[in-house]
């Protein structure tokens, strides 16, 4: 059951919106302000901010950046992998709604770490290899295969990650190329 919304009445109710019922002067004595005031004086007490506690000061700067650096935000969202459907299980059968598989039907392994499905072909009969999949990307059928005896403990999302292999080329191999260039301009003039 949601909670009651409990909304505050206002003693001068709107004709129209942003116009009361009652003037300035009206509202002044139906609040009673008149008697707060006549009992402090002919003043309405004031609650003073609080005081502050003293913070050091900070030593500025020896240099200050030529430009305004931007100061990243704070992003304390922590990802947590999909809940699982209830139709899906291991062994299950689903069909893949995209992709290069797309309308392929796949055997469900296991849910990996980073809320991905694990499935496969089996690549001998269908030729959908081992392969990572969002599960909003598929179907769950009512088959069922026995999948008890697959071992899957060594597949995580490291094992789909490709190793980054960057190829620098130093001065020598440039200079080799602009060479292989100018020989090959050479030979055709």
């Amino acid at each position: 059951m949601a909670p009651k919304i409990t909304r505050k009445v206002s003693r001068n109710p709107e004709l129209i919106r942003g116009i009361g019922k009652y003037s300035r002067s009206q509202m002044y004595h139906k609040r009673g302000i008149w008697a707060i005031k006549a009992k402090n004086g002919g003043v309405l007490p004031r609650h003073g901010p609080k005081p502050k506690p003293e913070t050091p000061a900070e030593k500025p700067p020896k240099f200050y950046p030529a430009d305004d650096v931007k100061k990243p935000l704070v992003n304390k969202h922590k990802p947590k992998p999909a809940k699982l459907r209830a139709s899906i299980t291991p062994g299950t059968v689903l069909i893949l709604l995209a992709g290069r598989f797309k309308g392929k039907r796949v055997v469900f392994l296991k849910q990996l770490p980073s809320g991905l499905l694990l499935v496969t072909g089996p690549f001998k009969i269908n030729g959908v290899p081992l392969r990572r999949v969002n599960q909003s990307y598929v179907i769950g059928t009512s088959t069922k295969a026995n999948v008890s005896a697959v071992n899957v403990e060594q597949f995580d999302d490291k094992y789909f990650t490709k190793e980054a292999q960057k190829k620098k080329k130093g001065e020598g191999e440039f200079f080799e190329a602009e060479k292989e260039v100018g020989l090959s301009i050479f030979l055709f003039c």
